[in-house]
């Protein structure tokens, strides 16, 4: 009889293990290289699993750059492989994969994109919705700031400059003041890397101008154009900027405005840390950050960055994905991420939350800038966009064309890549 009862219980915790582990899912999340936080995401994945015993994740890396992770998860979309539940991506990524049928949409799982989108900073609705679906998720946010020297701006009794005429101004002052040579204005990327795609946007944007509509047409007001980029060629002629920023990346205005060479410089948010943590940083303590100035009349605004969450087409496990998104999108872990890893949140109360901004006391200037920013141009083939703007764009600046030629071809270009 023992044996008996024995057996039964023996039988009875197999049939046990074998349901629980029939009832797991495992999904498996590729969470892009290192600068996107993958111990992080990995902390935020064993919440998740404490919380949802029923889930496991397994995690996947790889690729130093968003070009060489598209270029993976390419291969791996097109062949309809379901091995990736969930992928992060750039956030000028969401329509190429949207119309290339490798993002399940959200909206039966989360809700109308108008309601899900809403809590989260204004870009988003545009970003990551392509025809009326939610085809992403914010996982974090990257921003261009203008970072200025607080220090001498303070020294010279210069408040922020709120146009580009009083940011020429500004500078001529404190550069007749300061005396030295090699003290530049402004530093902005000119060179023909991603960084000037914004370059070419940010005056423009200013002026109130779209580059596309909603559904990805393009907008494109020519006059507006054409009068962003004579601004910067303005402020070489003034000599607030040097005259080879056409050859200027991102990495050399971090550098220039570290060794103390730049009152003003445009970068992502990733160079504060650079200005304040970096031991050769002779700019510790001396710097600020404001909203870009606008052309004169116009309005203040930037170019956003960072990473979605997406779920894939192929994923045998889709609700169970959303679930995880939605979880990785929210203001908790937003927070998270603030307070452990200084990624920059995608809701807006998130900046001045009050543990944020004792672990990172920046945050509370970066939100005015941020809640202003505005996606690059929507469009599922936007590798040919962004070759074009930023190609052009540093011609212009290098003057092997002139603004107006410049616009042309970047309309003709692009008519019929975005129609």
């Amino acid at each position: 009889m023992k044996r008996r009862n024995l057996m039964a219980i023996a039988m009875a915790a197999t049939m046990l293990t074998g349901l629980a582990q029939a009832q797991q899912t495992t999904l498996r999340v590729f969470s892009g290289g290192q600068n996107q936080r993958p111990d992080l995401m990995r902390q935020l994945f064993d919440q998740y699993q404490s919380a949802n015993p029923g889930v496991k994740i397994d995690i996947e890396t790889g690729g130093a750059t968003s070009e060489l992770q598209r270029q993976y998860l390419s291969t791996v979309l097109n062949a309809k492989d379901s091995a990736i539940d969930i992928f992060m991506i750039d956030v000028v990524n969401p329509a190429q994969y949207f119309s290339s049928g490798w993002i399940e949409p959200l909206d039966g799982y989360l809700g109308s994109a108008a309601n899900v989108m809403k809590p989260y900073l204004p870009v988003y609705a545009s970003a990551n919705v392509v025809d009326g679906k939610v085809a992403a998720m914010p996982a974090f946010a990257d921003s261009m700031f203008m970072y200025y020297r607080k220090d001498l701006l303070t020294k010279y009794g210069i408040a922020e400059p709120k146009t580009w005429d009083e940011l020429a101004a500004a500078s001529k002052k404190i550069t007749a003041g300061e005396g030295k040579a090699d003290l530049q204005g402004l530093s902005i990327q000119g060179a023909p890397i991603e960084g000037a795609v914004c370059t070419f946007l940010l005056p423009y944007w200013s002026q109130g101008k779209a580059f596309n509509d909603a559904s990805g047409k393009m907008t494109l007001d020519k006059g507006a154009a054409v009068k962003g980029l004579n601004a910067w060629l303005n402020l070489v002629d003034q000599g607030v900027m040097k005259k080879n920023i056409a050859e200027v990346k991102t990495g050399d205005t971090v550098n220039e405005f570290k060794a103390g060479q730049v009152i003003f410089a445009i970068n992502w948010g990733f160079a504060w840390d650079r200005f304040q943590g970096d031991k050769d940083s002779t700019v510790q303590g001396k710097v600020g950050v404001m909203p870009l100035p606008a052309m004169a009349g116009g309005k203040s605004a930037t170019c956003i960055g960072g990473w979605q969450w997406a779920v894939s087409a192929f994923s045998k496990s889709k609700q169970e994905a959303a679930k995880l998104v939605r979880f990785l999108s929210s203001p908790e872990s937003a927070k998270f991420l603030a307070v452990k890893g200084s990624l920059m949140p995608v809701y807006p109360g998130t900046y001045t939350d009050a543990d944020v901004v004792k672990a990172v006391p920046w945050f509370k200037d970066a939100a005015a800038v941020v809640v202003a920013g505005q996606s690059r141009p929507k469009s599922e083939r936007y590798g040919e966009v962004s070759d074009v703007i930023r190609t052009t764009t540093s011609a212009v600046l290098a003057r092997t064309k002139t603004a107006a030629a410049g616009v042309d071809e970047i309309e003709s270009r692009l008519r019929r890549v975005m129609r």
